[in-house]
């Protein structure tokens, strides 16, 4: 018996190391191939024009690839999404982990995990036939097409990530917290959010760097409700985000603009690996 008990552990553990490995491989097989594929084209047109140049005009007589609007606008539509969509997530997983009875609170976290199953397309959709002419009706415009749609898009597609990890968090925290703050006088809305909340900032900070993954990765939904246009980016104006502009126009590249979008992919993961690292790095700190 022992030595079938032993059999079995040491055929998982080198199942459990190979697929560590296998895991680890896959990042490293796509770095790898984003670098190659990517660094040619950066060379060829000189990474400050790439980087800091304004027009994208890859399809033109004499085309130019400067990402800077993309940039920009990936950075402007995340930190929007992350503004709207951080404080309705917390608020609504203190409603579920602390505010709502039980029963409600099973019906509203199941509404928010059927949310996350929602496909991005949907979101878009949704987002077409709703809020781009809300907005136009709403700001008088011409298009409703534009960043700020996006960024409602947006804050709407990172709210399960957010509201499942926080509302783990705060359950996390110790009971002893709520009844200690309570029984010196605190209230419950001052216990929630002078000791709980505190308590689970590391669970929220999670929540958060999951946010900005899913909003800074999307494409077809804000492809659809930002009007993928490669502007300077403007509240009211259609935009394109790095994302986007992979995936409109890889179909029918070649030649040099092919591999300008390898290079945009390639800086669109060197950004979410520097944004993932810093927020590796202030939730480790914070959990010490």
């Amino acid at each position: 018996m022992k030595r079938v008990t032993g059999f079995i552990e040491n055929t998982m553990g080198i199942i459990f190391t190979v697929c560590g490995f296998l895991a680890v491989g896959f990042v490293v097989l796509i770095t790898g191939f984003l670098v190659v594929s990517g660094l040619p084209a950066i060379g060829e047109i000189g990474i400050i024009q790439f980087l800091f140049g304004r027009v994208w005009a890859s399809t033109a007589s004499h085309p130019s690839y400067g990402i800077l609007p993309f940039i920009l606008t990936s950075v402007y539509g995340t930190a929007g999404a992350i503004v709207i969509g951080v404080p309705l997530g917390l608020l609504c997983a203190i409603f579920i982990a602390k505010i709502t009875p039980k029963h409600v609170g099973i019906a509203v976290r199941g509404a928010v995990d059927l949310l996350g199953g929602i496909p991005s397309v949907v979101y878009g959709l949704v987002g077409m036939i709703v809020i781009v002419p809300f907005v136009r009706k709403t700001f008088n415009l011409p298009d409703g097409a534009n960043l700020f749609s996006a960024i409602i898009v947006l804050a709407v597609m990172i709210l399960p990530s957010v509201v499942s990890v926080s509302e783990t968090a705060i359950r996390a925290v110790p009971k002893e917290y709520e009844e200690a703050s309570l029984a010196l006088g605190a209230t419950k809305t001052e216990t929630v959010f002078k000791v709980i909340v505190p308590a689970a900032k590391s669970g929220i900070l999670t929540s958060i760097a999951l946010g900005i993954g899913r909003s800074i990765g999307e494409a077809m939904a804000v492809m659809m409700v930002s009007g993928n246009v490669a502007n300077m980016p403007s509240l009211f104006k259609s935009v394109r985000f790095l994302t986007t502009a992979v995936a409109s126009e890889m179909s029918y590249s070649s030649g040099l603009q092919r591999k300008a979008l390898f290079s945009v992919a390639l800086v669109l993961f060197v950004f979410i690996l520097i944004i993932n690292l810093i927020l590796n790095l202030v939730v480790k700190k914070e959990r010490e």
